[in-house]
């Protein structure tokens, strides 16, 4: 085996900008990324304290000590780095976790590509999807109106005709039945109202999820479920949830199409303490330690749809409307959350983080049913 070359030049090959801070919060290490990152030497910065690289306030000095007080590891999403002197304030992500357990040193990774910024993009976007919506309401009743009337004239015709005019009669029937079907669709993008929520355990709904698909694709795909058992419940509407995660188990079953029995779904659940949002226009930080994955070993989705496959009408499937991922992000935006796409090597990965029900300890009734 040829030798491995030293840890410094490991350390420097690493993409991501990475700081080592030792008790004092003095920068004892940092790789050539982090160099470029601060436009600053690791001479130079190694003179200066973690706190004359931040802005004031930042929760990077917060993060770093709650990780010394309670180990682990400790994530921020879009979090303020870097001051005029040290090249200027960026948003990043923050990861942070203590040197070999040891709570003198913390070694601090940023990420410069940001799941914030998809959050943030969400948010921004948010005033411009409720005039869309707004117009949608309306366009929904004014359209459903003369449906009616086409529809009604049709089936007064449709027994007094013959042949081909009779034919022609049922289809005007059947297609303005999928219009309404279609203005149905829209509407629910139009619906703002405060959802009614409760304590929900999420793998009933899960388990729920895994009843519909299989009951309607058969013996087609396998199911796989890794549960973390002691989670709590989420606040939520059960009834969404559910349609939440089983639109993303239908798309996980199409996109693998006619598998033959090779074709594999995946439900995982896990709790992530660390991972928080910061929502932009105010200070609030918003915690969504829920994590509940669906994987699917399919063909994946095309880099260059990735970035649009959360808005309405985007959709590789033929016969598709593309616009049930649009309403997985509208209902998961609902309750607070976040969902995004992760590629993998092959098939895909949906991730849903959700904010759970603020309470100490989950009543029993509410763990039972949990499918391992």
């Amino acid at each position: 085996m040829d030798k491995l070359p030293p840890l410094r030049a490991i350390f420097d090959a690493l993409p991501n900008p990475i700081l080592i801070v030792d008790d004092d919060n003095m920068i004892c290490l940092a790789n050539s990324a982090a160099e470029d990152f601060f436009q600053a030497s690791s001479t130079v910065l190694a003179r200066n304290r973690l706190e004359d690289a931040m802005p004031f306030s930042s929760p990077v000095l917060e993060a770093v000590q709650q990780v010394r007080q309670h180990s682990g590891v400790m994530n921020e999403y879009s979090v303020g780095v870097g001051t005029p002197r040290l090249g200027g304030e960026r948003i990043v992500d923050l990861q942070t976790a203590l040197v070999n357990d040891d709570a003198r040193f913390v070694v601090l990774t940023f990420l410069r590509r940001s799941m914030a910024q998809k959050f943030d993009l969400q948010l921004t976007h948010r005033g411009a999807a409720r005039s869309v919506s707004g117009m949608a309401t309306m366009l929904a009743h004014e359209i459903k109106n003369p449906l009616s009337g086409i529809k009604g004239a049709a089936q007064l015709l449709e027994p007094v005709l013959d042949g081909n005019d009779r034919a022609l009669a049922k289809l005007i029937c059947e297609e303005t039945d999928r219009i309404r079907d279609l203005v149905d669709q829209m509407e629910v993008f139009s619906d703002e109202r405060p959802l009614d929520r409760a304590a929900i355990n999420i793998h009933v709904v899960l388990g729920r999820v895994k009843q519909l698909v299989a009951a309607s694709v058969g013996d087609s795909f396998a199911f796989r479920e890794d549960y973390d058992p002691s989670l709590p419940p989420v606040l939520g509407n059960q009834d969404q949830l559910v349609q939440v995660f089983l639109n993303l188990a239908k798309n996980a079953a199409e996109s693998m199409g006619a598998a033959d029995g090779a074709g594999e779904i995946t439900f995982t659940t896990a709790f992530r303490p660390g991972v928080k949002l910061t929502v932009p226009g105010s200070t609030e930080r918003v915690s969504l330690p829920f994590e509940v994955c669906v994987h699917d070993n399919g063909p994946g989705i095309s880099e260059d749809l990735r970035p649009h496959i959360f808005e309405a009408f985007v959709t590789t499937k033929p016969q598709g409307r593309g616009l049930g991922l649009a309403l997985v992000a509208k209902i998961v935006r609902d309750h607070g959350g976040m969902v995004e796409y992760i590629p993998r090597e092959r098939g895909s990965t949906f991730r849903v983080l959700l904010p759970m029900l603020r309470q100490q300890t989950p009543a029993k009734s509410e763990l039972e049913g949990v499918h391992r």
